[in-house]
């Protein structure tokens, strides 16, 4: 056997190694046969469609959390910025008895400004990501319930299914279809397609490698010409469109929304990302990554059902997995490197 023989395997070892979802997928794989032998119910067709759509509604805000953790930033205020969008469309189609459509578009344009108001505070400031987050993660939960209270008189929206346009825009956002025995729910064709676009920027396009260099090292990415501020701001926008999706989604499937929705769900989502390979120091992850990390959260928090155990211990579950996941890639990361 000659060295040249051993070349390719090598070099698909060393792909293997370089790829950020490594870990998450191991992870995922031993979660699956973990709750597939403690839970009988867990390999049912119809079980399959309710952990698909609870990994998707973490997997959509998961995807543009972790584009903006490879930028090296953080969003305390994504989970709030959720319910906002939900109730900027309630609130607004309600009050002006308007289509709720123009509802819609409204809470698309108040999202996308507090998005852009995180990046450019980021960029004015010079303050960490954490601290302007947190700011506006306070700022949107006193508005969410100050706002609701004012208007609507209670801590929740008024009903607006009977408006006019109502069904069409639970067909793009709330509705589901069936595959056999299998209930799908149209998140997860939103969260298949995110995945998609946010892989193919990252991998394809000049404003991955913006993404990238800017979370590796900001000013030395400066120095070459990319445009930092840019970069992050476009990235807050892309949570920002992200948690308008969600918001809609919460909305129209349930109809009314609760003032005090989303709290600490910024969290999964960036345990989504770190546990499907990002690094909290920025500068490396993936899209895909970030989608496995949903799905195992989405086995997780299932399983334990299936299983009928306590869920009360499904927090201590998901901790484990976060430092266990956080381990895993440190040590996949050290394996690619020493393999250059």
């Amino acid at each position: 056997m000659t060295a040249d023989s051993l070349a390719p395997p090598r070099r698909l070892g060393h792909r293997l190694f370089s790829r950020p979802e490594l870990g998450a997928a191991v992870g995922a794989v031993a979660v699956f046969v973990f709750f597939s032998v403690t839970a009988d119910s867990f390999l049912r067709p119809a079980s399959l469609g309710t952990v698909l759509y609870a990994a998707s509604t973490i997997g959509i805000m998961a995807v543009p959390v972790a584009l903006l953790m490879i930028g090296g930033e953080f969003d305390l205020s994504a989970g709030v910025l959720v319910t906002s969008s939900a109730l900027v469309s309630s609130m607004f189609s309600y009050q002006l008895t308007a289509n709720v459509w123009v509802g819609v578009g409204v809470s698309l344009l108040v999202t996308l400004a507090f998005g852009f108001f995180n990046g450019i505070m980021l960029a004015r400031t010079k303050l960490p990501s954490f601290i302007i987050t947190l700011g506006t993660f306070l700022m949107l939960t006193g508005l969410n319930l100050g706002f609701t209270k004012l208007i609507d008189g209670t801590v929740s929206t008024k009903s607006i299914s009977d408006m006019e346009g109502f069904p069409s825009a639970r067909a793009l956002f709330a509705s589901h279809l069936t595959i056999g025995d299998v209930d799908l729910q149209v998140t997860i064709l939103w969260w298949v397609a995110l995945v998609a676009v946010a892989t193919w920027v990252l991998l394809r396009t000049r404003a991955g490698n913006w993404i990238f260099a800017s979370g590796g090292g900001p000013d030395a990415a400066r120095a070459v010409g990319v445009p930092v501020t840019r970069t992050k701001t476009g990235l807050y926008m892309a949570v920002a469109f992200c948690a308008w999706i969600s918001g809609q989604h919460l909305l129209f499937s349930f109809d009314v929304v609760q003032s005090g929705e989303g709290i600490g769900n910024e969290f999964l989502y960036i345990i989504a990302a770190v546990i499907g390979g990002c690094l909290m120091t920025g500068g490396y992850g993936s899209a895909i990554g970030s989608a496995v990390g949903a799905f195992i959260f989405g086995m997780t928090s299932k399983g334990i059902v299936y299983a009928e155990w306590n869920p009360d211990w499904f927090k201590f579950f998901l901790g484990a997995m976060l430092l266990l996941a956080t381990l895993l890639n440190a040590w996949v990361r050290k394996r690619a490197e020493a393999a250059k």
